[in-house]
């Protein structure tokens, strides 16, 4: 059997998310922490030659209980293989631009509980398209030392620029390439596709073109979207 190596324990002491929300939270210190954090990303390709796995992750909210959900798919194929789901306390409140201190905990203790070990994660949210240039898709890049993809279904930060001969048409930030607008079904809104760690842009959007098949949105993320959905409707009514 393939031996899979372990994914980092979650700790509270990881300095990564050592921003807590309580009377000293200060967003101003939280993005100088992204700041800091986005100049340790890495823009090059560094996935295997063979994609065999690849993840989608989505979090929802219900009263005071994060869920995340991990869905892996076969990369051929794009049938599911395994799907991991986690309860944990929500403990930071939406805030623009700071998503991922609050979806950083339930989608990796998710991740955390999974025996396939995906070779990329595709990401509903932004990588280095985002102010601070440390969406949720790179600060999660960084934790797990992992190839993430940022995939958004809106812009957050700069504009759509010029077509290009590869077919996508290129966001730029401050004179800076930050990711790309991606049709991934004819007459349909497009996708802002990202880095989020340990890829390029090219082939962040080589995969996610790859990974959508019947529906607009990666096939990983749709999936990962259908069953948080389905656990939170469990969820309500257990309660």
């Amino acid at each position: 059997m393939e031996e899979r190596r372990e994914l980092p324990k979650l700790r509270r002491s990881n300095p990564r998310l050592a921003v807590q929300f309580n009377s000293e939270f200060s967003a101003t210190k939280a993005h100088e922490m992204q700041v800091r954090l986005a100049k340790q990303v890495m823009r090059e390709d560094r996935l295997p030659d063979a994609i065999r796995f690849v993840a989608g992750v989505d979090a929802v909210y219900v009263e005071e209980t994060s869920i995340g959900v991990a869905a892996v798919l076969d990369y051929d194929s794009l049938a599911l293989v395994e799907c991991q789901v986690a309860h944990v306390e929500t403990q930071f409140p939406y805030i623009p631009t700071l998503l991922s201190f609050r979806e950083v905990p339930p989608t990796f203790s998710a991740i955390e509980k999974l025996e396939t070990q995906p070779d990329v994660f595709l990401i509903d949210a932004h990588g280095i398209a985002h102010p601070y240039r440390l969406g949720f898709a790179s600060h999660l890049g960084l934790i797990l030392d992992k190839p993430t993809i940022g995939v958004a279904k809106s812009i957050l930060c700069g504009k759509v620029e010029r077509k290009t001969n590869e077919g996508w048409v290129r966001m730029l930030d401050r004179g800076e390439i930050i990711g790309a607008a991606v049709v991934t079904k004819r007459g349909r809104k497009p996708l802002y596709v990202s880095i989020g760690h340990r890829v390029s842009l090219e082939k962040a959007i080589e995969v996610v073109k790859h990974c959508t098949n019947i529906h607009r949105i990666p096939e990983p993320i749709f999936t990962a979207h259908k069953m948080a959905s389905e656990e939170k409707r469990r969820y309500r009514k257990s309660r």
